[in-house]
């Protein structure tokens, strides 16, 4: 496909906005390729960075005294949703598409470019992306199994292959400015599951997502398991701060994700009545189930630890979504200007 140039979309004025912690691993290559994108679409590239350890703002800092439209700045709050807030309230004044890029991820060439075009066609407020999980060595190949596998993600539209649809929720990727700004922006309290929060904000105001078929992102995925489980029960205390925000209520797949901490808790009156187990060996043997089919067609024995893998996501995610559910309920949450 042939890219669009400024040209071809004389309107459309990108902020790219790169919320970065510790991401040294990904970051040069990253900015080779955004500077590229920006050479033909124009605009500003931001790299919100909060407080990184490991190298990441020396590799930004020279090519930022180098280019004038690529930018540094700190993010004292560390989160995402408070870098991109920062980023647009620092840059965004001249720009009409905030485009978000993450950098522990990969993107094909023409990525922005679609999006542009894609936003467009549509009349979308939102442009969102399916995503695919990769990784390097055995754990984190075995993690991303996991994530692209049904049993792993729960059949969430933008983690399998999309036909093209107005969505409730996807992969953040582009949004218009003016309907970012018309909604108040991300809310900075959420460390986790602010892009559906932020969804569900646009959807309300009468704005449409719509999920992309034509790209898909390539994620890196957490190294450790101890770092996934960690990341996963964030998820599950975000969509609960979520649901309990707006009042609104679980789909089916996220019902069943709920129900997974309470099942194994259930599983431990076994003794008293070997019928309280049940519900948790049929969950156990789902898991098992699904990651046989996936290791017997791709003739992949090491698909096997997709089961183990899925079943912590589950757990840790149930985990966090009812530790967020039994505190003590906070002030609500105030949302950025």
């Amino acid at each position: 496909m042939p890219y669009s140039t400024p040209t071809d979309q004389p309107h459309s004025s990108p902020l790219f906005v790169i919320p970065c912690l510790n991401e040294v691993q990904h970051l040069a290559s990253l900015l080779a390729w955004l500077m590229r994108v920006q050479d033909r679409l124009g605009g500003q590239i931001v790299v919100v960075d909060g407080g990184s350890t490991d190298g990441s703002q020396l590799i930004v800092r020279p090519l930022a005294a180098m280019h004038p439209k690529l930018h540094l700045i700190d993010n004292p709050d560390r989160i995402q949703s408070a870098a991109v807030n920062r980023a647009v309230e620092a840059f965004g004044q001249a720009a009409t598409h905030l485009i978000r890029i993450d950098a522990h991820a990969a993107y094909p060439e023409n990525f922005c470019d679609v999006l542009l075009d894609e936003v467009d066609k549509t009349g979308a407020a939102s442009v969102v992306v399916s995503m695919k999980a990769d990784g390097i060595g055995l754990t984190q190949r075995s993690i991303a199994a996991a994530q692209n596998a049904p049993v792993g993600n729960g059949g969430s539209k933008h983690r399998l292959k999309p036909i093209g649809e107005f969505v409730d929720h996807g992969h953040h990727a582009l949004i218009r400015l003016d309907a970012f700004r018309s909604v108040g922006g991300y809310d900075a309290s959420f460390s986790h599951n602010e892009d559906a929060e932020l969804d569900f904000r646009l959807r309300k105001a009468g704005h449409r997502i719509w999920l992309t078929e034509r790209i898909e992102v390539t994620y890196y995925p957490r190294k450790t398991i101890k770092a996934l489980g960690r990341q996963y029960f964030n998820f599950g205390a975000g969509r609960s701060k979520n649901l309990l925000k707006h009042r609104s209520r679980p789909n089916l797949r996220q019902l069943k994700a709920i129900s997974i901490f309470p099942l194994v808790t259930l599983a431990s009156l076994s003794p008293i009545n070997p019928f309280f187990a049940l519900p948790c060996i049929a969950w156990v043997s789902f898991c098992l189930t699904m990651a046989l089919e996936r290791a017997w067609l791709a003739r992949d024995a090491r698909l096997l630890l997709v089961a183990p893998i899925a079943m912590i996501m589950h757990i840790a995610w149930s985990l966090g979504f009812w530790c967020h559910v039994l505190q003590p309920r906070r002030r609500q949450s105030q949302r950025p200007a």
